[in-house]
């Protein structure tokens, strides 16, 4: 580990570390282990496209990447666990809000002392750092046991969103795409190929995130972004879905962003409704999905 100051650093060089589990150098994989948004939804009306909260695995140049740590991420944990190697991962936080960071207490990794975790994120709304934040869902009465039980080696990083991270070439770059819940986005590129995550996007983009908006999703091979949330608290099939894609497609269309990948479902989105977002979709913009849990995109 190359010894560097995360809180001062622009550009932050991580320096080659074990390799991540099922090692393939010369690809680019994207992993959803949840889809969901502000809420857990299990059931059986959400089984076809999953009810854990925002959880994206990417592996790239051999480098292991997590985006968000919902609940989906206690699912990938086990999955790790079953493959019995030291482990090496970056987990990047777009915010500190409870939907994306409430399965990091139960992510059975971190607490193998073998395994080491590099964890970025911003300051919280209130000020809190992504450690800090981490640290407070763990204490006495939300959770019987504090970080410091976690033996694997935790690296923390404060970002700001004009940091750019280099993990053996694969760039991690980062804006701010929501200023009211302090969120940011990243474009993750590795050789020509790039894949942006926004998915905290406002219902109307604000023109003061516009710019870091524009520069994470320009020619993404691979937009993932949440959907526009319908107001009516029941779906049925008069409500309207245009809403839903609205904005995204319009935003992959102006940044020629090649294929679109829509996650957080609202936790009212049942599967029938989703099924008929999705042909809905693929008629306004063919290179468009709804992600499920346990989908996989090669981006090459």
């Amino acid at each position: 580990m190359s010894n560097i100051e995360p809180s001062r650093d622009r550009k932050y060089t991580i320096e080659s570390q074990e390799d991540c589990p099922q090692k393939q150098a010369d690809k680019f994989l994207v992993k959803f282990w949840g889809v969901r948004g502000l809420i857990p939804t299990p059931g059986e009306d959400t089984n076809l496209y999953g009810g854990n909260t925002a959880c994206v695995e990417m592996q790239v140049g051999g480098k292991n990447l997590i985006f968000d740590g919902g609940t989906g991420l206690r699912v990938l944990g086990k999955n790790w666990l079953q493959q019995q190697q030291k482990l090496v991962a970056h987990l990047f936080f777009t915010n500190a809000q409870t939907n994306r960071i409430q399965g990091f207490p139960f992510f059975a990794p971190a607490f193998v002392p073998e395994n080491c975790f590099h964890i970025y994120g911003t300051a919280a709304s209130n000020g809190a750092s992504i450690k800090q934040s981490l640290c407070d869902q763990m204490l006495l009465p939300h959770f019987p046991y504090p970080l410091q039980v976690m033996q694997s080696q935790l690296q923390f990083y404060n970002l700001t969103p004009d940091n750019v991270i280099d993990i053996d070439n694969v760039i991690v770059e980062m804006a701010l795409i929501n200023k009211i819940q302090k969120s940011i986005g990243y474009r993750i590129t590795w050789e020509e190929y790039s894949v942006a995550y926004v998915s905290d996007l406002q219902t109307e983009i604000d023109d003061s995130d516009r710019e870091g908006v524009m520069r994470l999703t320009q020619e993404a091979d691979l937009l993932i972004v949440n959907p526009s949330y319908i107001a009516s608290n029941f779906r049925d099939s008069q409500t309207p879905i245009d809403c839903y894609w609205e904005i995204a497609v319009d935003l992959a269309r102006t940044m020629d962003a090649k294929q679109v990948i829509f996650s957080n479902h609202h936790p009212n989105d049942n599967d029938d409704f989703l099924d008929r977002v999705q042909i809905g979709l693929k008629s306004n913009f063919d290179k468009a999905f709804l992600a499920h849990e346990n989908m996989v995109i090669s981006v090459n």
